[in-house]
Parts: structure tokens; C-alpha cells; sequence
């Protein structure tokens, strides 16, 4: 397989369980149309329900922030050949 292709999904895949390890505590409300979404400072527990908007927009961006660090990475390495 090709190095880039190969650090691109492990980057992906790390930075996406950083990105769920490490989502905010938050509590989204839907009251007559308006959201109201309510955020802690501090990781979420391992509680069961869906996730709110901020929280997959926070795996979401750390997902895509290690692929661009696996695609990188891949680069080099396959530079080095």
C-alpha cells in the first residue's frame, strides 16, 4: 500500500478517537424550534445518547487535522525512499 494513503487513514482514525476522547461535556435543547445547546469545560463522560452538534463538529475537525498530519507524514515517508 502507499505510504501517504496508509498515514492518511491511520491520521485519520487517531484524530478522530482524540477528537471523542476528548469532546466537550454538552447538553442540547430543541424548545419550539430554537436550539439552545449548553456546553461544560471539561471532556464528556461515557454516557450513552446521540451527540450534539458541537461535539461532532469538535471530532470532526480533529479527525480531519490528523489526516492533513497523516498525509504529511505519509509524504515524507514516502520522500525518503
Amino acid at each position: 500500500m502507499n505510504a501517504k494513503v496508509l498515514f492518511l487513514v491511520i491520521g485519520l482514525v487517531v484524530g478522530g478517537l482524540v477528537g471523542w476522547l476528548t469532546r466537550p461535556e454538552a447538553a442540547e435543547l430543541d424548545i419550539l424550534g430554537l436550539k439552545v445547546e449548553v456546553q461544560g469545560d471539561k471532556a464528556a463522560g461515557a454516557k450513552g445518547g446521540s451527540l450534539t452538534t458541537g461535539q461532532t463538529q469538535h471530532v470532526a475537525i480533529f479527525a480531519g487535522i490528523g489526516a492533513l498530519l497523516g498525509l504529511g507524514i505519509g509524504f515524507v515517508a514516502d520522500r525518503r525512499r
